[in-house]
Order: C-alpha cells, then structure tokens, then sequence
C-alpha cells in the first residue's frame, strides 16, 4: 500500500533515493515520520543511527511485500478471491500418440478445497480427485475404490499427462507456501513480466525446491512459470497464451506444459468455461459426493 506525501515532509525526503513520484509504502512513511521527529528532539538524538539504518532497509521491506502481493494478485486472478467454478481440456501429446482428457472443477480458495471430475473419455469418465485441507482422495468408479493419496504424490503426473497432482489439486500455494523475491522485468510472449522467484517455507507441504514466475505487469497473468527440483535442476515450463474474457476478467484460456527432460513431449490445457465467486454448498467436498457429483 502506497501513501501520498505530505506538505509537512521535508525536502530531503522528497529528492531521497527511496521516493518515487512523491508516493511512499506504509513502511517508507513510518520511518520518515520516526526520523523527523527524531531530528526535532534532542532527547532522541541517540536513536537519529537506529532510524537511518531503517530507512536504508526500507527497500528492501517494500521489495519483499510487493513481491508477495504480485505473486497473491496473479494466484487471485485464476483461483478466484473465494470460490471457482472450470471446464477444461487438456491435450496429451507424445512423440507416437495423442489423446485428451476433459474436466470440470470446483475450488473453494478460502478453504483450500477442491473437486476435479472427468468427463471424457468415456472409459475414464466419473473419475474423480479431491483435496480437503490438507488431505487429499481419488475415486476410480470402474473398481469402485477411494484412495488417500500421499503427498509424495502430488509431483506425479496427473492421468498420465505432464499437469502433475499438485497443479490439479492445489496443495501447495505460491502465496502462502513460498518467500518471494523480484528478480528484475523480462518479456514473455510479448508481454513486460515481473520475474519472481519463489523459495519454499521449511514446513511448507511443497515438492518443488525453486519456482521462478514470469507475471505480466499490466494484468498480472502467470505468462511463465518453471519448476526446478531440490538439486535446482529445471523439471517442467509452464507457458501460457491466447487471452479471452471470462467472467468478466481477462486471463490467459491456453497453458503448455513441456517437461524438461523429455522436450518432445508436452500437455496442453484449455479453459474452456470459468466462473468466479460461485455458489458451492458447505457439504459439496465430501467423499460421498465424490461418488456422485455430474
């Protein structure tokens, strides 16, 4: 959050190397207030070092929580603030075959809960995935099991495609399971992206040892996204295109997944329908309902 400067801020402020526009984050401003009166009052003059030091770290607060906020704006973006509503495609091409598997999705955000449903092919059809909190099922109908599936999981690839678990059902959060820094600006597609990278928490539930984002400035779209293992070695790129409207808000509708090791393959996801802030019943993630939702 950004603050207009007042009249009453000296001018030494203003022509700072921390000011821009003659706007401050709500850190900015605070250490300017301290060192102000700082500089007024002679029973503070020992703290005048302390404060200095702090305006000197200012940035670097600044830089950090805008890293997170851009990071939460393009997750906010696709996820929705509370609830989703998706219908989705997803191409899997591989060097001597292709087929596709289409899906709908329900998400509630705010309570990390999330149901995924295939629709077609018809030998896959009914199948379907769940995440409630932290746990998180499968339910195949043609041998009518439910099975809890571990975390270590949530790398494989999901129905056989190179969209893994996690990118499904959202275990992990780029918001709340990661530290986030700024990089620096680059072009994707076109696009000026802000690149982040992003270092899981240590009690984070994440299979990723680095992310690196590529969101675009203007709109905040996930343009970019890779995904590098514990040993820092890159596994797959997400990139995304073709941006339409739905719902009222503009995103990216087609996301490619090539898989770093095998560059001939890759899956295409398409959002052929998505809605935000929809209806879901308190009861609708459940495990019966896993049996029957259409």
């Amino acid at each position: 959050m950004f603050f207009p400067l007042t009249k009453n801020v000296p001018d030494f402020y203003r022509t700072g190397i921390f000011l821009e526009n003659n706007y401050v984050s709500q850190y900015q401003r605070l250490f300017i207030i301290l060192h102000s009166f700082c500089f007024k009052n002679i029973l503070f003059k020992k703290m005048k070092k302390f404060v200095i030091i702090l305006l000197a770290m200012a940035p670097i607060f600044v830089a950090a929580q805008d890293a997170t906020e851009i990071v939460r704006a393009a997750e906010n973006l696709i996820k929705g603030e509370n609830t989703s509503y998706s219908e989705m495609s997803m191409q899997i091409v591989r060097p001597k075959y292709s087929r596709t598997v289409e899906f709908k999705s329900w998400a509630d955000t705010k309570m990390s809960n999330s149901l995924t449903l295939i629709t077609a092919p018809a030998n896959e059809k009914g199948q379907s995935f769940m995440r409630l909190g932290n746990n998180m099922w499968s339910w195949n109908p043609a041998i009518q099991r439910l099975i809890k599936m571990p975390s270590s999981m949530m790398s494989q690839g999901w129905m056989g495609s190179d969209f893994s678990n996690d990118d499904v059902l959202k275990e992990s959060s780029f918001v709340k399971d990661f530290t986030h820094k700024l990089l620096g600006k680059e072009t994707v597609s076109g696009l000026m992206c802000y690149k982040i990278e992003l270092t899981p928490l240590a009690n984070a539930s994440v299979v990723w040892g680095k992310v690196l984002m590529w969101i675009s400035i203007d709109d905040s779209f996930e343009m970019q996204i890779q995904f590098f293992d514990e040993d820092n070695t890159l596994v797959k790129t997400h990139t995304s295109s073709d941006v339409k409207t739905f719902d009222g808000r503009k995103l990216p509708s087609v996301m490619e997944i090539i898989p770093a090791d095998k560059p001939q393959n890759k899956t295409v996801v398409t959002i052929k329908i998505i809605r935000f802030n929809v209806a879901i019943a308190n009861n609708f993630f459940s495990q019966q309902n896993m049996k029957t939702v259409k």
